[in-house]
């Protein structure tokens, strides 16, 4: 579906000048609202295709309608969001629940949506119908070398697709743990997953970057093969330069200071990119910011500031993804949620008087460093949001107006009450 522009326009047109007042308002505070502005219009977060359909959990998965069955639906539910927000110019695909069957003209018809191809993502955590070897107990990890040789076949097939579609990165997270004590041989299996990864990484095109990703549980309760973001940076740093860690947010256990992983990765250049998402009591998978919204703000306050220290540019030096499954709501609405969130959070670090906080910092004056933070994440940006999409053609208002025109009615029109995204 291709939102009438006319629409949008009608739309902003209804709600200019309360938007005016907002952010005159906000504007006249703030001395870089320009700069703030420039660096909003830029800012892209990728959206993941497994995200425009409904989630489940090991209990059952409750399908919506209208949802995108085939990958060109899925493109085109991409292209709706970043028409709405002028934020999401990008879709990650995941292999093999998104096999293009023609390339080049899955990338033209991307384009007409403004949409290109993000990171690759492999899966080693299902078996397919007619695999030949099971991954029950583990993929690049496993005793078997067969079932090993197997999953990485499977990665540089994916990395072979991602080359047709013009992605430069692999994403890899791996299932492989135990559940219980004496299951594994902890040394064997990590050296396992190293020489695998090392098969891999050797078929990586030279502009390409591989992500390893890291989980504390799940679907194994005992051990995780990469286990945090120390054994993640261990791989990259063994595998070499293409090798970055992925920080998922919900992949933590509760109160993990995930800002400061951040910092110190970024301090080690070998900071990847990001999965958003946000989460109460491990891997939940909820709209980013709806329960920790501070301690995402926080994270964007070492990402600018050890970015800034590095000269490296916010929008494209590293990975921008969100990783949500939306087992409530419709999987649209929450991804326009999740990007706001975090643009909210990136707007509101991008405030913070950072020579303030360094002169208080060497004082050791904590009452004002906690002052300084907390006047930025307290400033209410949302009107530079707006006014940043309204300067780009997109909605002030993209919830109020995929309400308004009744989107999800239309998808559901289109492409029936039945239809089912596929993947999980």
């Amino acid at each position: 579906m291709i939102l009438d522009k006319c629409a949008i326009a009608a739309h902003n047109d209804q709600l200019q000048a309360r938007h005016q007042r907002a952010f005159d308002f906000v504007s006249h505070e703030i001395v870089q609202t320009e700069e703030i502005l420039e660096k909003l219009q830029q800012f892209q977060i990728a959206i993941p295709s497994w995200a425009l359909g409904t989630g489940g959990t090991r209990f059952g998965r409750f399908s919506g309608a209208g949802e995108p069955a085939t990958l060109e639906q899925k493109i085109a539910d991409v292209g709706l969001l970043h028409a709405l927000n002028g934020s999401s110019d990008a879709i990650s695909l995941h292999i093999p629940w998104d096999i293009p069957k023609d390339a080049e003209a899955l990338k033209q018809y991307a384009a007409t949506f403004g949409i290109h191809f993000d990171a690759m993502n492999s899966n080693t955590f299902q078996d397919q119908v007619g695999q030949e070897h099971s991954y029950k107990f583990g993929s690049l990890h496993h005793v078997d070398p067969r079932v090993r040789q197997q999953a990485i076949d499977h990665n540089i097939e994916v990395i072979d697709f991602g080359k047709q579609l013009g992605s430069t990165c692999l994403s890899v997270w791996l299932a492989d743990g135990s559940s219980f004590p004496g299951q594994l041989n902890f040394r064997q299996a990590f050296e396992n997953t190293l020489a695998s990864l090392q098969e891999i990484y050797a078929h990586l095109p030279v502009d390409w970057s591989l992500f390893i990703e890291y989980k504390a549980f799940e679907p194994y309760f005992y051990s995780t093969t990469i286990g945090d973001w120390g054994q993640s940076l261990l791989l990259a740093n063994k595998l070499g330069p293409q090798a970055f860690t992925l920080v998922d947010l919900g992949h933590h256990l509760p109160n993990t200071n995930i800002e400061q992983i951040v910092s110190l990765l970024l301090m080690e250049g070998k900071l990847g990119g990001f999965h958003f998402n946000d989460s109460k009591y491990g891997d939940d998978d909820l709209t980013a910011g709806c329960m920790k919204p501070y301690q995402l703000f926080l994270i964007f306050s070492e990402l600018i500031d050890g970015m800034d220290a590095r000269g490296m540019v916010h929008e494209s030096a590293l990975g921008w993804m969100i990783d949500a499954s939306h087992n409530l709501k419709d999987p649209l609405v929450d991804l326009l949620q999740s990007v706001e969130a975090i643009k909210i959070a990136y707007a509101q670090a991008l405030l913070i008087d950072r020579k303030s906080l360094r002169d208080a910092q060497a004082q050791n004056d904590v009452v004002a460093a906690q002052e300084i933070l907390q006047q930025a994440f307290r400033t209410d940006v949302r009107p530079l949001l707006a006014e940043a999409r309204r300067r780009i053609g997109a909605a002030l208002d993209p919830i109020g107006l995929f309400r308004e025109q009744a989107l999800r009615d239309r998808l559901v029109a289109e492409r029936g009450k039945n239809s089912v995204a596929t993947g999980l």
